[in-house]
């Protein structure tokens, strides 16, 4: 017994030796003064963004749609994480382009900032097609979601969305996060 129990002790202070062997010089030649980069002061409790991250330049419109959005999450009292997830939601469904009937591209009947249906009880074409309203109804079915504000984005948006590409929305956080904490307190 003490032989296994040694043998274990010894391996164990092998691995973290060689933990410090190799990360010790990469530690010893980071600086993060140098390294560091400006960053989003947005209040969450989810991990860092998860896998590849997508981004698009704004024109005016999709700004506009932006500011709207954290407008509409500020006036329902959530808190900037509900921005963020509503924000990455509306990038990945429409690019934060408030789109209308687009013919036989379209899904379904989806609509708006969301690609919310009004077959599905979203409400009506004008009500999707309002931002202000389109937040609102996803941030009503963001806050039926038990724990949203610990779980990853994507699961959140895809709880509320029921989206065929389930995992898609993680891809914009790092932008919604930028852009909340751009716009939140402006």
């Amino acid at each position: 017994m003490n032989t296994i129990f040694r043998k274990s002790m010894l391996s164990v202070a092998g691995l973290a030796f060689a933990g410090g062997v190799f990360a010790g010089p990469i530690a010893a030649h980071a600086n993060p003064a140098a390294d560091a980069k400006p960053v989003a002061a947005v209040q969450t409790t989810a991990a860092k963004p998860q896998g590849d991250q997508s981004h698009i330049t704004l024109n005016g419109e999709q700004t506009a749609n932006v500011k709207a959005i954290i407008a509409a999450t500020k006036k329902a009292g959530l808190p900037e994480r509900a921005a963020v997830i509503s924000i990455a939601t509306s990038l990945q469904e429409s690019k934060l382009e408030n789109l209308g009937h687009l013919g036989d591209a379209n899904d379904h009947d989806s609509l708006g900032l969301f690609q919310q249906r009004p077959s599905s009880g979203w409400g009506t074409p004008e009500q999707i097609t309002n931002p202000e309203y389109s937040t609102t109804a996803f941030l009503k079915g963001l806050r039926q979601v038990d724990g949203w504000q610990d779980m990853p984005l994507t699961d959140a948006a895809q709880t509320v969305q029921v989206s065929a590409y389930p995992d898609a929305y993680a891809q914009w956080e790092q932008q919604a996060t930028d852009l909340v904490g751009q716009y939140w307190n402006s």
